[in-house]
């Protein structure tokens, strides 16, 4: 789970976080210097009076972990790297044969023009066919921009190691918030795939608080025009229209559409993190 392209509505932060316990022993650590951002992504520090004190210091780190049960898996986590993706990659399968990972799962969420309202999708791949675990309703053959998540799995299954990720789409206007939703979904395919049992507690006891404030700034916004278009979009999609989520633009609210109504809400909400 890195923190970057692929982690929408903070999902990656939120997913890690729940997965990371007190024991966590490490596993295998980057060296940051030279393939991060700085500068692009500066990391905070507390000016308090006449000194500097907690620098939260960005670390991206292989760690092993278990779950509720005590069974082991390791977690990948921190900011994606900016620079030096391949270096980056041959560094993570190094740890992968040494450790005899069987199958690397990666997950992400993008930004699409779903409602909040409705389950969440998510889109599954793998190196290998026969890897996929559920059937995706959204299929499409686009070019997109790669990350150094996806470059990973495409790498891994170059090598002959078996890989598979999931996508969860993220309602493009809560894009730059955090959205427990998407976290639990990510985190439940990850334990049906393989049998581990996560503690989802602090993410479910979040969710409704976190619902509740989107529907209210959505209402203070006059959003619902915008909400319903997305639910019918999505219902008849669901319903197995043969058209994906991207087409039919007449009938999809825009991304102009939905900043103009919900811009206030995103700002707002950008400010109290920045608060």
């Amino acid at each position: 789970m890195l923190e970057g392209f692929l982690s929408a509505g903070s999902s990656a932060t939120l997913a890690a976080a729940q997965l990371r316990g007190d024991d966590s022993e490490i596993v295998h650590e980057f060296d940051l210097d030279p393939i991060y951002d700085y500068r692009a992504r500066r990391p905070p520090i507390v000016f308090d009076g006449d000194h500097y004190r907690d620098y939260d210091e960005p670390r991206l780190v292989i760690t092993r972990e278990h779950d509720v049960q005590g069974r082991e898996f390791l977690l990948l986590s921190g900011p994606e790297p900016d620079f030096g993706w391949e270096h980056f990659v041959e560094e993570v399968i190094a740890v992968v044969e040494r450790e005899n990972v069987s199958l690397t799962v990666g997950l992400g969420a993008v930004p699409m023009g779903v409602p909040h309202t409705r389950p969440p999708m998510i889109t599954a791949h793998a190196t290998r066919p026969e890897l996929v675990d559920r059937r995706n309703l959204w299929e499409a053959e686009i070019t997109i921009p790669s990350s150094a998540q996806t470059l990973l799995e495409y790498r891994l299954g170059q090598r002959g190691h078996d890989a598979i990720g999931y996508v969860v789409h993220v309602p493009h206007y809560l894009t730059q918030v955090e959205y427990p939703t998407a976290a639990i979904a990510l985190l439940e395919a990850v334990s049906v795939r393989l049998g581990l049992t996560f503690d989802l507690a602090e993410l479910r006891a979040a969710q409704p608080e976190a619902i509740a404030q989107i529907d209210e700034q959505i209402a203070e916004q006059h959003g619902e025009d915008v909400l319903t278009g997305l639910e019918q979009q999505y219902d008849a999609f669901a319903r197995g229209a043969a058209r994906s989520l991207l087409e039919d633009d007449d009938r999809l609210p825009s991304g102009e559409e939905l900043a103009s109504q919900l811009e206030r809400f995103l700002a707002q909400h950008r400010g109290d993190d920045q608060g």
